[in-house]
């Protein structure tokens, strides 16, 4: 028999294939990989319906009503349940920005902020490389202090370093020498006092983040650092920070938002925002207009204004988040 088949002479046996099955990536593969709209796409947001009713209880009907009030002229008539007299349309915003006062307190507010977010991330990062130079006693001693600040509440906390630096009763005059220097009195120190306050209960949460992110840095690659004669500042600002970029970017954003809306610690420990409103913030100023003045319109733009600047920091820190994923 002279026939020879394909098998015969070695020639590889081919079949045809489907294109579905050569193509996974294709049109049809692609859409199959896509969630689908029907019954399945809705799932996610089921679960999620009930934290979103929670939240816009919570927040889109103040935020609405917060806009509202800005718009009107409303004073203690209207909080006592009388109706807006009259619509103002921008007025109010017009009469806060053409407050000289406005300004001031704005500027105030950036740059006590931008003090407390700097003062927090060198504590927390210092106390965080600490943590990795020091042995489990230590360490575990040093956490459990930093997160009994973190969970002390502001008020108690406030009212505390107000003691410690009372100029009769207070132990930090006695042990410095000070008479009775009055912290409270000057607004440099004022500040300075409740800056200290805000870095004490603010730092635990940069020490942890960034000790976990450090700890997670291979081992060799300071080693290595090391060995080449880096001191530690060198390996820090060299090794580490490049490599805890992500990290570092996130604390600093989150540490701006807590910072700048910053109420208890001043209001507790300044009496309302200090002597002649010497330290005074966006947050109190607000108060101040709303409550103390009856204003309530002014203290509902104050709080449009900082809404919207914090709205606009927040979209930075979610897109950082997002970017940080993408990297990891």
């Amino acid at each position: 028999m002279t026939h020879a088949t394909k098998q015969d002479t070695g020639a590889p046996a081919t079949r045809a294939v489907p294109a579905a099955r050569k193509a996974p990536g294709g049109a049809k593969g692609r859409r199959a990989a896509r969630p689908g709209r029907g019954q399945g796409g809705w799932t996610p947001w089921l679960y999620l319906a009930p934290a979103l009713v929670v939240l816009g209880g919570l927040l889109v009907y103040p935020i609405y009503q917060l806009g509202l009030i800005s718009f009107l002229e409303y004073t203690q008539a209207q909080v006592s349940g009388g109706e807006p007299t009259s619509f103002q349309g921008f007025g109010n915003y017009a009469a806060l920005f053409g407050d000289s006062q406005f300004w001031q307190v704005l500027l105030a507010t950036v740059l006590f902020a931008a003090a407390c977010v700097v003062a927090t991330l060198a504590v927390g990062c210092a106390l965080a490389v600490l943590l990795t130079r020091i042995r489990a006693v230590p360490r575990l001693a040093l956490m459990l202090a930093a997160l009994g600040a973190w969970a002390t509440p502001a008020v108690t906390g406030s009212t505390v370093w107000v003691f410690l630096f009372d100029p009769d009763f207070g132990p930090v005059n006695k042990v410095l020498g000070l008479g009775d220097f009055s912290w409270t009195y000057g607004r440099h120190s004022a500040f300075a006092l409740v800056l200290l306050e805000v870095v004490w209960c603010s730092f635990p949460f940069v020490m942890v983040t960034v000790y976990a992110g450090i700890k997670a840095v291979p081992g060799e690659v300071v080693e290595a650092a090391s060995l080449d004669g880096a001191s530690q500042w060198r390996i820090w600002r060299s090794v580490l920070a490049p490599m805890l970029r992500p990290i570092l970017v996130v604390v600093t954003i989150q540490s701006i938002i807590w910072d700048f809306k910053v109420f208890t610690q001043i209001y507790v420990m300044t009496n309302g925002g200090g002597i002649a409103g010497q330290n005074l913030v966006l947050n109190v100023y607000a108060y101040q207009k709303a409550f103390a003045s009856s204003q309530y319109s002014l203290g509902s733009a104050i709080g449009v204004v900082m809404l919207l600047i914090l709205l606009a920091v927040t979209l930075v820190y979610l897109r950082l988040l997002r970017r940080q994923g993408e990297e990891l």
